[in-house]
């Protein structure tokens, strides 16, 4: 299998050498093509990647760190995100299994998973939370996983209150384990990975028409526009350094806005 095809958020890796922050990134600094291809293979197997409270190996640590992951590419630029067009034509299957008993009334939170939950890196360090092992090209390799501030507080909280699904544009053979060591709550109904992403134009979009939900009652928690683009009016920004009372407090103050039936304000969108 190709590993440039393992992990990124928003950036098709057959197209990374026009469209990744990465790659933007070797070009400038005319490094061998040896090493941009190196390069590419691991920004891909993440989403994006940003500065956590990381505690480097020892010296002694013998193992050779993989090339850093860079954050994805993607239309971030928040001046630059347009609104595309969403086809009219509603899909044949959804992704979402039919609303639980349990669930009715409530709105669905779609949440993502790379640098809104955890921070992920092939480079060792020692205060991870996590070691997960991926399997590329034969080889396995370990993936460094730290959790952000506040999660096991955010994700009870919000299996309280919310419909919850995991919704990242990961594959599952990474995706799939750290969710399994993340939620210990069964916070998410369900977990959607990068094969229910759309491709548009050179990023891996998360269309929320395809979940199954009435769109006024889903709202969208990801720290990247591109992921959103569709509907960018569901979309509730996840906070810079915290995750936790900022998001959570934001979320009942919309349902108390919207009352108990009411839905989210067409082009009103979350800040």
């Amino acid at each position: 299998m190709d590993s440039t095809a393992i992990i990124t958020q928003v950036a098709n890796p057959k197209e990374e050498g026009i469209l990744s922050c990465a790659q933007e990134k070797v070009s400038q600094c005319n490094i061998s093509l040896k090493k941009q291809r190196n390069r590419s293979i691991f920004s891909s197997l993440f989403c994006c990647f940003r500065s956590y409270n990381v505690e480097p190996p020892t010296s002694n640590n013998n193992t050779s760190p993989l090339p850093p992951l860079e954050e994805n590419g993607g239309v971030q630029k928040g001046d630059q995100t347009r609104v595309i067009a969403i086809p009219a034509h509603p899909p044949t299957k959804y992704l979402l299994p039919e609303l639980k008993a349990s669930d009715y009334g409530k709105k669905c939170v779609v949440i993502d998973l790379d640098e809104t939950l955890v921070h992920s890196s092939f480079k060792p360090i020692n205060n991870a939370d996590f070691i997960v092992p991926v399997e590329i090209d034969g080889t396995i390799h370990q993936v460094y996983v730290l959790k952000r501030p506040h999660v096991d507080e955010f994700l009870q909280k919000m299996g309280d209150l919310f419909e919850c699904v995991l919704f990242t544009a990961s594959l599952a053979k990474y995706a799939d384990p750290v969710a399994d060591l993340l939620d210990r709550w069964g916070v998410f109904k369900a977990r959607l990975f990068r094969e229910s992403c759309v491709f548009h134009r050179g990023n891996y979009v998360k269309d929320l028409s395809r979940l199954g939900r009435e769109l006024s009652k889903v709202i969208i928690i990801d720290n990247s526009p591109a992921s959103y683009i569709f509907h960018p009016e569901n979309a509730l920004h996840k906070s810079k350094d915290r995750l936790g009372e900022v998001e959570v407090t934001s979320l009942l103050c919309m349902e108390r806005a919207c009352g108990d039936m009411g839905s989210i304000p067409a082009r009103a969108p979350l800040q």
